[in-house]
This record gives C-alpha cells, structure tokens and sequence, in this order.
C-alpha cells in the first residue's frame, strides 16, 4: 500500500495536468473565456476547476504514461487538441468583428476607434457593440456551459491517451476558415442591403439636386437608416450567433473525432 499510494497520486497529478491542457484551449481562443478584461488569476482558477470536473470523464479507462518522453509528447498533443478545439469557436467571434467591420465602413464610423475591452484592440464603434452583443447573447444563452459540454464530448471523439488523424483536422480547419465571411455576411446582411440602397438612393438625389452637399446630407441619413435596421434585426443576429455557436462546437467535436 505504501508503494502504490505514491504513484497513484503521481498518475492523477499527471492525468490533471493533461487535462488541464486540453482546458486551457478555451481560454486563449474561445469567446468569452478568452477576453483579455478577466485576470490571468482568475482565468486559471476557473481553467484548473473546469479541469477537476471533468478529470472523471477524461481519465476513465486511461492509462496515463509515467516515462518522461512519452507524457512529454501527450502533452504537446493535449495542448494541440485544446487549441484546435476552441478554434472554430473563436472564428464565430471573429466572423462577427468581421461582419461589423463592414458596417463600421459603410456607414463611416471606420474614421474612429475605440478601445475594445473584451480582445484589448482599437475597433469602431459596431464592432465593439456587436462584440459585446455577441458576449451577452452566448452569456444569456448557456453558451458558455455549450462549449463547457462539447469539451467534455471530445474527449469520447478522442480520449486522453490517443492522437489524432491529421487529415481530419486539416481538412476541419478548411471548412471552418470557409465558413467566417459567410456568418459575418449572414450577420451584417440587412443592415449592409439598407445601406447599399441609402448610398444609391442618396447618389441620385445629388445627380437630381447637385446644389445638395452630399456629405452632409449622407452621413446623417447613413447613420440613421444603418442604426434603425441593426436595431430591427439584433433578434435575428442573436439567433444566427447561437446557432454558429452550436455548429461551431458540433464541428468541432467532430473534426477530433475524424
């Protein structure tokens, strides 16, 4: 008993830091764990909690390697994996600063910026309002405890001790890197049809009245047009943020268990 006690704590010691690699993924890319504004402190109290709640899924029926050079290489690999699984979930968030960019210059507000506290980066003024909108709605949604489960998921679509096929993750990155201007674009899309057509309408008035000064007529009427449909279709953006986060999660899980 006396020797087997030590090198049993010795296994759950290693077998918590695997895990705690695979974790630490979500908190340098995914949305939300990620942000920049929550301490270093804090994120590592709540990444070594995450990790002790899912210890019992991870280790279960795994036998964890205590030569130095084979648990070197799981490691490595752990930490991969937790990178490559937060992935998709961080190119939603930035499929979205994507889409608000397009806004940002369309409507005029890329002339300014701002300090975004979430990623710690100057952005304009939709960006950081679809930055932190995007934040609330995974927050109120239960997307966090989403990403939390699918964390859990993986490692039934890749335990702890295996490794991965490399084909099946390049060809998942493939499909994610698709699939960010086509959110960003789905996100943006009223409010980007409304101002295409203020920018006509406004060209032929000033083609009709060239005496009219267009800047200072446009910019005001951008403005508006560009604030009353963003304001009409966040019920909608909301939507299509849960469910690319959804996706995001589902493909991920996937793409590990390829």
């Amino acid at each position: 008993m006396n020797v087997t006690l030590p090198a049993q704590a010795l296994t759950e010691v290693l077998g918590f830091l695997l895990v705690l690699s695979r974790v630490g993924g979500l908190f340098v890319l995914a949305p939300v764990f990620s942000a920049a504004m929550i301490p270093m402190r804090i994120k590592l109290t709540l990444a070594m909690a995450i990790s002790l709640a899912l210890m019992p899924i991870a280790v279960h029926g795994q036998t964890v390697p205590l030569d130095a050079g084979a648990y070197s290489l799981l490691l490595l690999k752990e930490i991969g994996i937790g990178l490559v699984f937060a992935f998709p979930m961080a190119l939603v968030g930035a499929a979205v600063q994507a889409g608000a960019s397009i806004l940002d210059t369309l409507v005029g507000f890329s002339f300014s910026s701002i300090l975004d506290p979430m990623n710690n980066q100057q952005t304009a003024i939709l960006g950081q309002f679809y930055t932190l909108f995007a934040v609330l709605v995974l927050l109120m949604s239960g997307g966090d405890h989403l990403m939390i489960e699918g964390l859990g998921a993986s490692y039934r679509a890749l335990p702890l001790t295996a490794y991965p096929h490399i084909g099946g993750l390049t060809a998942g990155a493939v499909g994610v890197f698709a699939q960010v201007w086509v959110i960003g674009l789905e996100i943006a899309a009223p409010a980007l049809v409304a101002l295409v057509i203020t920018d006509a309408a406004i060209g032929l008035i000033s083609r009709a009245v060239p005496q009219m000064n267009v800047f200072v007529v446009g910019m005001p009427a951008k403005i508006l047009v560009g604030m009353t449909v963003i304001a009409a279709t966040l019920p909608f953006v909301s939507n299509q943020i849960q469910t690319a986060l959804e996706q995001s999660v589902t493909q991920a899980v996937q793409t590990l268990g390829g």
